[in-house]
C-alpha cells in the first residue's frame, strides 16, 4: 500500500513516530532541503498540518537519510532487526494483523534455531555435507563475528558490534558471496536470538518509522516506499517476485548449481521448491548472475551470452540488453525490474484482474491455498483485485507462482492460446484495451516501449504521439468535458492543427496541446508557445473566447515552468500526464458528474493535490 493511502488510514497519534523521524531529518539540513521547503512552504513547516500527498513527496526526498537512521539500529545486536525486516519486506507482508506478524516471527525464530543447530553440527563435524571451500568461508566469517562481538567483553565493556565493525563484516559477506540467510544463521550462532514480545516488536518497528500500527483495526502497515528502502538496506536488489521471474528462466542444472553453492539441501525438492528456497536464502541477484549460475571455468564471453539469453529468450524482451561489461548487463536487468516496480500500473485493467481472479479460482481448486501460502497470508484474506493491489501483488505476480501444469490446465479449460509464453497468453486474454491504455498513459507519454511491452501493450514508436493525444481526449471526456471534434475541424487549417478543443458553451473554449518526450523534462517553450499562440489567435479570429490553453506532457523542466510563468498572452497552464490521470482517478471517486473547469485556471503548473482536495469536498 502506498504511503499516502496509509497516512489517510491511520490517526494523528499513529503517525507521530514517523513524522517525528521525518522532522528530525528535515531539521538536520538534508541534501534535498530546498525541495522539501518548497513542498512545505504553505504549511509553515509543521508536518502535522501537511496533507498525506505532500508527506509522501517529502519522504521520497529524504529516503536516503531515512535509510541511515534505520541502519544505525543494526548496531543493537539484540534488536533482531534483520529477522523483522526480512519478514515485512516479503511480497504480501506489507499489511498484517499484529497476531499474524507474531506467528510469522515465531515461525522464523523456530526455523533459525533449527538451522543454526544443524549448521553448528556440520561446522564441527570432521566429515561435513558442506563443500570444503564453503565451510572455510563460513568459518572465516564466524571467527570475525566472534571477534567483533567479544572484544568489548574482553575490554570490560558491554558486548556489541560497532558501526565500523559492522561495515567491515558487510564487506566480508559480499566478498565471500554469502546469502542473507547464511549471514543470519552464522550471526545467530554467536548471538542466539531470544523471543521478544510482539507488542514490544511492534512498538520498536513503529518507533524507528518502518511500520504504522492501527490499534483500532489491529493492523500493521508497511508502505511500499518504505519497503524499497528496507530492501536496499538488506542488499536485496530485486523484489522476490522479480527474482522468481528470472529464476524460472533458468535450467534445472543452473538451479542445482546455486543450491550447491549456498548449502541448500535440494535432493528431495522439485524445481518449483528449489526456486522458493533460493529466494528465501536472500542470495545476491548480482552474484547469482555473475557467478552462481555458471560452471567453474566458464569464460567471460560465455557468461555474457548466458545473461543475454536470459534477457531475450527467457524474459522475452525484444530490445537488446545494454551494457558492455557483465556487471553493466546485470545492472540493466535490475534497473529494468525496478522501473517496472516503480510503475503503478496493473499490467491489465483492474476490471480484467478481477475477472481473472474469479475465473482462475473457479477452475483451479488449489489456487487460493497456493496464493495464501506463497504470500504468507492468513486464511481470512479476501483474494480480490483491490486487496492484492494493496499488497502490491499484480496479475503477473499471481500467475508467476502457479506451476506450469496448472497454467496449462487453465488455458485448456478457457480455450486460450497455448503456444509460446503461457503467462503472457493468459494476461493477453484478460486485457481491457481502453482502461489498460489509460493506466499506461504516462509510459506512452514518455515513449517507454519496454515498459509498455512489459505491461502487455504492443505499439509502434511512430504511433505513440497520436495514441497519447487520443488518450488525452478520452480522459477529458471521462472528466465530463465536451471534446468537440466538429469544432476542431472547423477551426483547423493546413498550417494550424489544434490537438483538442473543449467546448464550454457560449463560445467559450479550452485549447489543449499534447506532447510526448523520451527524456524527463519537456524544454521547448519558445516553439510550443508560438504554436499555441497561433491556435489562440485562430480561435479568436473565429469569434471564440479562449478561457484557457493547456499543455499536457509527461514532464516539464524548471526552466519551462519559469518561462511559462512569464507568458501572459496565451493564458497557458501546464499539466503532467501523471497529474492528469491521478485527477481522473480522484474524479471517479468524487460526487461530481462534471469536472469543475475553474480548477484548471489557477496554476502555471497545475497542482494535482490542490485539485484532488477540492473535488473530494
Amino acid at each position: 500500500m502506498k504511503l499516502e493511502k496509509i497516512l489517510d488510514n491511520v490517526n494523528s497519534l499513529e503517525k507521530n513516530s514517523f513524522l517525528k523521524i521525518i522532522d528530525n531529518i528535515k531539521s538536520s539540513n538534508p541534501k534535498n532541503s530546498k525541495e522539501i521547503d518548497k513542498i512545505l512552504s504553505d504549511s509553515s513547516n509543521n508536518l502535522k498540518s501537511v496533507d498525506s500527498i505532500n508527506i509522501a513527496k517529502v519522504f521520497e526526498l529524504i529516503k536516503d537519510e531515512f535509510a541511515e537512521t534505520v541502519k544505525a539500529e543494526f548496531v543493537n545486536t539484540t534488536s533482531q532487526l534483520d529477522i523483522l525486516i526480512d519478514i515485512i519486506i516479503k511480497d504480501g507482508n506489507n499489511i498484517l494483523k499484529q497476531d499474524w506478524l507474531g506467528r510469522l516471527y515465531e515461525k522464523e525464530l523456530a526455523n533459525i534455531r533449527k538451522r543454526t543447530r544443524e549448521l553448528k553440527s556440520q561446522l564441527e563435524a570432521d566429515k561435513s555435507e558442506i563443500d570444503e571451500v564453503r565451510k572455510r568461508d563460513y568459518l572465516i566469517y564466524k571467527a570475525c563475528v566472534e571477534t567483533a562481538y567479544n572484544n568489548d567483553y574482553d575490554n570490560n565493556r558491554d558486548s556489541k558490534i560497532t558501526d565500523d565493525e559492522l561495515s567491515i563484516l558487510l564487506t566480508l559477506t559480499h566478498q565471500l558471496e554469502l546469502s542473507q540467510e547464511e549471514v543470519k544463521l552464522i550471526n545467530y550462532l554467536i548471538i542466539p536470538p531470544e523471543k521478544l514480545d510482539i507488542d514490544n516488536v511492534t512498538t520498536f518497528l513503529k518507533n524507528i518509522g518502518v511500520v504504522f500500527y492501527s490499534k483500532k483495526n489491529n493492523l500493521i502497515y508497511v508502505a511500499d516506499e518504505v519497503v524499497k528502502v528496507l530492501r536496499k538496506i538488506r542488499k536485496k536488489e530485486l523484489a522476490d517476485k522479480y527474482f522468481r521471474r528470472v529464476l524460472k528462466t533458468l535450467k534445472e542444472s543452473q538451479i542445482n548449481l546455486i543450491c550447491r553453492k549456498h548449502n541448500i539441501d535440494a535432493r528431495e525438492l522439485d524445481y518449483e521448491s528449489k526456486i522458493k528456497q533460493i529466494i528465501k536464502e536472500g542470495i545476491s541477484f548480482t552474484n547469482l548472475l555473475k557467478n552462481g549460475i555458471h560452471k567453474e571455468g566458464t569464460n567471460l564471453t560465455d557468461r555474457k551470452k548466458v545473461i543475454n539469453d536470459i534477457w531475450s529468450k527467457g524474459l522475452k524482451i525484444s530490445s537488446n540488453l545494454k551494457g558492455v561489461t557483465l556487471e553493466e548487463k546485470i545492472d540493466n536487468i535490475i534497473h529494468y525490474f525496478n522501473e517496472i516496480e516503480h510503475d503503478e500500473k496493473v499490467g491489465i485493467s483492474v476490471e480484467g484482474y478481477e475477472k481473472l481472479l474469479l475465473e482462475i479460482n473457479e477452475e483451479l481448486k488449489s489456487f487460493r491455498k497456493l496464493v495464501l501460502k506463497e504470500f504468507e497470508m492468513p486464511e481470512e484474506t479476501v483474494l480480490n483485485s483491490s486487496t492484492l493491489l494493496d499488497f502490491n501483488i499484480k496479475p503477473r505476480d499471481v500467475l508467476d507462482i502457479l506451476p506450469t501444469e496448472e497454467l496449462k490446465k487453465f488455458i485448456a479449460v478457457k480455450e486460450l492460446k497455448s503456444r509460446g509464453d503461457l503467462v503472457l497468453n493468459i494476461l493477453d486474454a484478460y486485457k481491457d484495451a481502453e482502461n489498460l491504455l489509460i493506466e499506461n498513459y504516462v509510459a506512452i507519454g514518455f515513449r517507454n516501449l519496454n515498459l509498455l511491452k512489459e505491461n502487455g501493450i504492443v505499439i509502434k514508436e511512430s504511433e505513440l504521439g497520436l495514441k497519447f493525444e487520443c488518450l488525452t481526449q478520452k480522459i477529458f471526456e471521462q472528466l465530463g468535458f465536451n471534446v468537440d471534434e466538429t469544432l476542431k475541424k472547423e477551426l483547423n487549417t493546413a498550417k494550424n492543427k489544434i490537438d483538442l478543443v473543449l467546448n464550454l458553451g457560449n463560445d467559450n473554449i479550452i485549447i489543449i496541446e499534447c506532447k510526448t518526450v523520451k527524456e524527463s523534462g519537456y524544454n521547448k517553450f519558445s516553439s510550443v508557445s508560438r504554436q499555441i499562440k497561433s491556435y489562440v489567435d485562430l480561435a479568436k479570429k473565429n469569434g471564440f473566447n479562449v478561457v484557457k490553453s493547456l499543455l499536457v506532457a509527461p514532464d516539464f523542466s524548471d526552466d519551462f515552468v519559469n518561462d511559462c510563468d512569464l507568458e501572459f498572452e496565451i493564458n497557458l497552464s501546464l499539466i503532467t500526464a501523471g497529474s492528469l490521470v491521478n485527477i481522473l482517478d480522484g474524479f471517479r471517486e468524487s460526487k461530481h458528474k462534471q469536472f469543475p473547469y475553474q480548477l484548471l485556471l489557477k496554476d502555471v503548473l497545475i497542482k494535482e493535490d490542490r485539485i484532488l482536495k477540492a473535488i473530494r469536498k
